[in-house]
């Protein structure tokens, strides 16, 4: 006879099949996170061994990005549809296929089409592996499962930048795509090994909504990527957010009329379900718009390697994954309102002070406060992911992990866009002094980018430095802009979900079907 205490222990431990779907959920999302970071580092010799023009360097990162935003929302409803590990295992497989192309096609409009592909592919990736675990894992353990996925998920970009970059101290760029296939082949094996999971009702696939979505994110991301080189006032731009608007618009109706909808956007009016998706979009943005910048002045200010540079942003990861383990738990005693404001305003305090850096400053200057700002993405990834999935029906977790990922990745694409361009209008702005004074074929990529300052530079002798010196002020001018504003969007979104947010960890969603009817439930064998 087991006394009432071992019983309540007992049930609290994980079994092996949990730990180990854990384990590939986690390495699965890792991957496909990092991979739209991996190549951060690798840009300058891709552009150089390529001939790639900057507008195509920033597609080969953001093609990526893209088709993930857009897929993302109608591959959840596949997964939920026809089995996620299937799904997951699908969506590895494309991954790994993409990104072996560029081992055989290196031109630069292969590279976009073969990230394009990955990104389809880890579309399919992302809704699966945390679907799989709100299944998987019974409501008691879910929490602490669904910390354990944040966790990573929000470090994923720093293990890319790192995995490049140990790639990069010995071997060229072609060694990024070599690991991400080899990565990606390995976990398509280990996937397979994972129970299923599905519905027994096999809820239709809203094809019209998916249609409708990816259209919708398509034009809206499309155009904040564009507008930094071409400005709002250009048709393209123009054309691009008005079809994504006209699309949302649609893709509402569509919804609000549909028996099945892809998703039920009723559910934003939930308060933990609305504020859950805008704290992830936000806490996406700042990670991946202040990484451009960081590596950026790791190696170019500061003068590290891309190893070098990569081992810089590690520390960061630690009170990330350590905090969002028990965010969870504080979640459900503070609440979510709480945890989020917490959580967004501790990430501005760090910015702030990444916007105070100067060209003197040393390693330690910026070590503190990136754990600042982790400690912060600590605090509200979790309690927001998890707001997503309590506020839905379990039968629809693949569709609210979908929203959780789509929210991820167009904030991704907006952090870059913003702060690629607050970097790029500030240096100009601060370099143009100082062109007038340089020989006419150099003063167009001096006034392009710090980087291609620092080579003319270089070929021109010890004369160059006070050129450097200009360069580097007027880069480190841009980016401490760019920081800021990071920093501002970060605070103002603070303030909105102070007012948003509920005062209560939202609780697991069960429908009355779910629960009275076992054909209802999601069946994991």
């Amino acid at each position: 006879m087991h006394s009432p205490q071992q019983t309540i222990t007992e049930s609290s431990r994980w079994t092996r099949a949990e730990w180990w779907m854990l384990t590939v959920s986690c390495l699965a999302v890792a991957l496909v996170v990092a991979a739209m970071a991996a190549l951060y580092s690798a840009l300058p010799e891709i552009a150089v061994e390529t001939g790639a023009t900057q507008a195509q360097l920033t597609w080969i990162v953001d093609g990526y990005t893209l088709v993930l935003a857009c897929l993302v929302l109608p591959a959840g409803a596949i997964g939920d549809r026809y089995g996620r590990r299937a799904v997951l295992v699908i969506g590895l497989a494309i991954f790994t296929m993409a990104s072996a192309l560029p081992l055989l096609l290196s031109d630069p409009a292969w590279l976009i089409a073969a990230r394009a592909i990955a990104g389809a592919g880890a579309a399919l990736v992302m809704p699966s592996t945390l679907s799989i675990l709100t299944a998987g894992f019974a409501a008691v353990h879910r929490g602490r499962a669904v910390g354990v996925w944040a966790g990573v998920a929000g470090s994923g970009a720093v293990l890319g930048i790192l995995g490049a970059g140990v790639l990069l101290e010995r071997w060229s760029w072609v060694s990024v795509f070599v690991g991400l296939t080899a990565a990606g082949a390995l976990l398509a094996a280990l996937a397979c090994t994972i129970a299923e999971s599905s519905q027994h009702d096999h809820p239709p696939v809203d094809w019209v909504g998916a249609a409708a979505a990816a259209v919708a994110v398509a034009g809206i991301v499309f155009a904040t990527i564009e507008f930094p080189a071409r400005g709002w006032a250009d048709p393209i731009v123009l054309a691009s957010a008005g079809a994504g608007m006209l699309a949302t618009a649609f893709f509402i109706l569509i919804e609000l009329r549909s028996s099945a909808p892809l998703l039920d956007v009723r559910l934003f009016a939930k308060r933990g379900f609305s504020a859950g998706s805008l704290s992830v979009a936000i806490q996406f943005l700042v990670t991946f718009g202040v990484f451009l910048l960081l590596v950026q002045y790791l190696q170019l200010i500061l003068g590290y390697g891309p190893l070098a540079s990569a081992l810089g942003l590690v520390p960061m990861t630690v009170p990330l994954i350590v905090i969002s383990v028990i965010a969870p738990r504080l979640s459900q005693r503070f609440g979510l309102r709480v945890m989020t404001v917490a959580g967004l305003v501790t990430i501005a305090v760090g910015l702030m002070l990444v916007s105070r850096l100067t060209v003197d400053a040393r390693y330690l200057d910026l070590l503190w406060p990136l754990l600042i700002m982790s400690a912060g993405l600590g605090l509200c990834t979790a309690p927001a992911t998890y707001a997503i999935i309590a506020e839905t029906p379990e039968s629809k977790h693949g569709v609210a992990a979908a929203v959780n990922d789509a929210a991820r990745e167009i904030g991704a694409a907006m952090g870059i866009a913003v702060a690629g361009s607050v970097l790029a209008a500030g240096y100009t702005r601060h370099i143009q002094p100082a062109l007038p004074q340089l020989p006419e074929p150099a003063r167009g990529p001096v006034s392009d980018s710090l980087a291609a300052a620092l080579e003319i530079a270089a070929q021109a002798g010890p004369m160059a430095q006070p050129l450097v010196d200009y360069a580097k002020e007027a880069f480190v001018n841009g980016s401490s802009q760019a920081t800021l504003t990071l920093a501002i969007l970060t605070a103002a979104a603070a303030v909105l979900l102070a007012i948003l947010a509920p005062g209560t960890a939202p609780r697991d969603h069960k429908t009355t079907a779910s629960s009275t009817a076992p054909a209802h439930r999601d069946s994991v064998g």
